[in-house]
């Protein structure tokens, strides 16, 4: 088959594996990805991911500040793309942009769409307890996360689930939706569906305030919290006034949890069993504000927690 050209647009490490199919089954040319971005105490600028991967394969590498630029629009025109690739590029291409290829666009998004349109798909997908995700190859316009739909791979979402061993499946996955995707269209076989809008739903980009949750919550959507938001904003609460981040955590299935919410049921080696307003929750592994990553039980016994003691004070 007839090998494409093709701009892979794309910024963090999770979204290399499709970058790399790309550049060894079609005609990468060109790699898009966001400006440096300053990190660390000297916030010194460092290249995305995408970007130090596309220089250590010999690729022009692009980083446009504004996808409206005359420069860049003339430059992408000038590589006489076929098609164009985006996974978790992180900005909205304009249309002047999404027509310069000859097939247009196609979005690589780690959803069943058209749920959870946006920024944060895996975390949504855990955090409202979805039990399947998948990845869908969209032909792009203009909106969020709007165009027909070209072909979608699904996936199991297992119990015990974290945003990273998630993410780590769906860049898999993402592989194996863009190549059938690809030999597809190449044998005219790949037919453009509509999305059904009145069924969407969204998934923001996240906010540190988003991992706060008290102990008056559901102990289940607690658990999705812990496992939802990794690494980051993880899920926290306030300890004595501290910010107490949760790592590790089990809902437990108790019909009627004795205990006011926040109360200590037990401490044992395997953790410390709280009370929550329905249900309770196993905490596993724990950081206090101030202090190193530990087991639920070495914070324990630093603290000198009993049962009977109340974690919400």
């Amino acid at each position: 088959m007839k090998k494409y050209r093709v701009a892979f647009f794309g910024t963090p490490e999770f979204v290399i594996p499709v970058a790399e199919y790309l550049y060894q089954n079609e005609d990468l040319v060109v790699v898009v990805t966001q400006t440096e971005k300053p990190k660390g105490r000297g916030l010194k600028p460092f290249p995305s991911p995408v970007k130090t991967w596309a220089e250590e394969k010999g690729l022009p590498v692009l980083e446009p500040a504004k996808l409206r630029d005359t420069a860049f629009l003339e430059t992408i025109k000038s590589f006489e793309l076929d098609l164009g690739v985006v996974f978790a590029y992180g900005k909205i291409l304009p249309s002047e942009l999404l027509q310069t290829p000859g097939f247009g666009f196609w979005n690589l998004h780690a959803s069943l769409l058209p749920k959870f349109r946006g920024a944060s798909p895996i975390v949504y997908a855990i955090l409202t307890g979805e039990k399947e995700t998948g990845i869908t190859v969209m032909q792009m316009d203009e909106g969020m996360d709007t165009g027909p739909i070209l072909l979608q791979e699904r996936i199991e979402i297992d119990e015990d689930e974290t945003t990273p061993s998630l993410t780590e499946k769906l860049k898999n996955l993402a592989v194996v939706a863009l190549d059938k995707a690809l030999k597809l269209h190449k044998e005219g076989k790949l037919f453009p569906q509509p999305q059904e809008h009145d069924k969407a739903t969204y998934a923001p980009l996240l906010k540190k305030e988003d991992g706060f949750f008290n102990w008056n919550e559901d102990a289940l959507i607690i658990e999705r919290k812990v496992r939802a938001f990794q690494p980051w904003p993880s899920a926290w609460t306030y300890y004595q006034g501290k910010i107490l981040k949760v790592y590790k955590a089990k809902n437990i299935d108790i019909e009627e949890a004795k205990g006011s919410p926040g109360e200590v049921l037990n401490i044992s080696k395997e953790g410390i069993l709280v009370s929550c307003g329905k249900g309770a929750l196993l905490l596993e592994e724990v950081q206090l504000e101030g202090k190193k990553r530990m087991s639920a039980y070495e914070f324990a016994l630093g603290q000198r927690l009993k049962k009977g003691d109340n974690l919400q004070f």
